[in-house]
């Protein structure tokens, strides 16, 4: 009997000595895991989300949120043929006060500057038309001129749009789209006609002699829907036209109904895009409506939604708390408690741009100790949803997640003063005093 008391009281010391006892002054935190959670959105676009920094001593990790849009927005690429009108009257000043010519080719020129910049796969000619100053040549090819062959050189396209001079007494549009349509290569690529005009087409290649007449009408008409065929894609802005429903001499038709029946109508023109402009949109016409229609939109991920989802052990042992907002959208404020999550919100992400947050994880003083020694996963999983490039709606998930380790030094005798160690010294101290009166009591019965 004296033997069992003596060994149980051995083993309980033993154990009292042994006993390992998690306090968040001797809990070790460290990082096993850092990969990389990766959701590619397309082929240059990701939502990543990594860890970034640590620091173990005071037992907090940050990690960080990212959607990166690195696509590249397309430059227009093959041949821009620019058509400009310089018959006289370009040389009429605007209500502004402006000439006509200079508003026109003045913003012609920021054109093809902004077209050509950083932009060597793109070629742009210029061809002038109005009607030749030699009355028995009008109505033949004479009544345009090539001012530039298809080149990528700024310069010298500028200086040669700078050089035409605003001579011709009519407008002869064919010419100048038979000209300009000459001028494009064989290769298959994009191919883009830019008509700026002040005039209403009056004569054609070939016309009847009558100025505005029907002839004029169907054979102008007839070369822009040729260049349709070609796969010629036209752009026209037409200005200058004070009085549209004026009816020239010798014909029964106003203004009006003449443009409508060679250009059509700005909502359903005859060919590709018709700008029918006042003088004070020419310039905005040329310089914002034109372009971008010659540039791709941005290629842009719409509709963003980021939900980060933690584990409850995460959530329950460690404090949360933001290291910096988001710098594009909106994030939730706290973790909702209801699914231990928190949302990011993303309306648009153009090309070029990245969207970062980032969070920092504490761990508790009140850390459950049962955590100790567990692989932690600092996330469960991430869903994003957004609206791809191709405006279609898409759902991806990832359960990649950087993980924690809380481990305790080796078996060692608890420091005193501790809650737990006086619990069990206290426990442990009056199991050996039972067991030594107990032996006591044994011994004096044996006497």
């Amino acid at each position: 009997m004296k033997k069992k008391i003596f060994i149980t009281t051995f083993l309980l010391l033993i154990l009292l000595v042994n006993v390992s006892f998690a306090s968040y002054s001797t809990v070790t935190m460290t990082v096993v895991e850092e990969p990389i959670c990766t959701i590619q959105l397309s082929d240059n676009s990701k939502f990543e989300k990594k860890l970034i920094s640590k620091d173990l001593q005071n037992k907090e990790v940050t990690l960080q949120l990212q959607v990166t849009n690195e696509e590249k927005s397309n430059k227009p690429t093959g041949e821009i043929m620019l058509v400009l009108d310089n018959s006289d009257s370009m040389k009429l000043k605007t209500s502004t006060g402006t000439v006509r010519k200079d508003l026109v080719f003045e913003s012609a020129k920021t054109l093809v500057s902004n077209l050509l910049k950083d932009n060597e796969n793109l070629k742009i000619g210029v061809v002038s038309f109005s009607t030749n100053t030699d009355v028995s040549k009008e109505g033949t090819t004479e009544d345009a001129e090539v001012v530039s062959k298809l080149s990528n050189d700024s310069n010298a396209l500028l200086n040669s749009i700078s050089s035409i001079e605003a001579t011709g007494p009519r407008t002869d549009l064919e010419a100048g789209l038979e000209i300009a349509s000459g001028e494009f290569t064989k290769t298959d690529n994009n191919k883009y006609m830019i008509v700026l005009t002040d005039g209403v087409p009056n004569v054609a290649l070939n016309y009847n002699k009558v100025y505005y007449s029907d002839d004029v009408i169907t054979k102008t008409k007839t070369k822009l829907e040729a260049l349709k065929t070609a796969n010629v894609d036209v752009i026209t802005m037409l200005t200058g036209i004070d009085n549209p429903e004026q009816v020239p001499a010798g014909v029964t038709k106003s203004y009006n109904q003449i443009i409508t029946e060679i250009f059509g109508t700005q909502e359903n023109p005859t060919v590709g895009t018709f700008y029918y402009v006042t003088d004070d949109k020419v310039e905005s016409t040329i310089k914002n409506d034109i372009y971008n229609s010659l540039v791709p939109e941005e290629k842009t991920l719409k509709d963003i939604k980021v939900v980060d989802y933690f584990p409850k052990e995460i959530i329950d042992n460690f404090d949360f708390s933001y290291v910096s907002n988001a710098n594009i959208g909106e994030i939730s404020t706290t973790v909702d408690k209801a699914n231990n999550s928190i949302t990011w919100n993303i309306p648009s992400l153009a090309s070029g741009q990245t969207a970062t947050v980032q969070y920092k994880l504490k761990l508790k003083e009140n850390f459950d100790s049962n955590i100790v020694n567990k692989i932690l996963n600092t996330n469960e999983k991430v869903d994003v949803t957004y609206t791809d490039l191709d405006n279609k709606s898409q759902a991806k998930t990832s359960d990649v997640s950087p993980k924690l380790k809380l481990t305790e030094p080796p078996a060692t005798l608890p420091k005193a003063g501790t809650t737990t160690f006086v619990a069990i010294a206290i426990l442990a101290t009056g199991l050996l005093v039972f067991s030594i009166t107990k032996l006591t009591i044994l011994n004096n019965k044996m006497k």
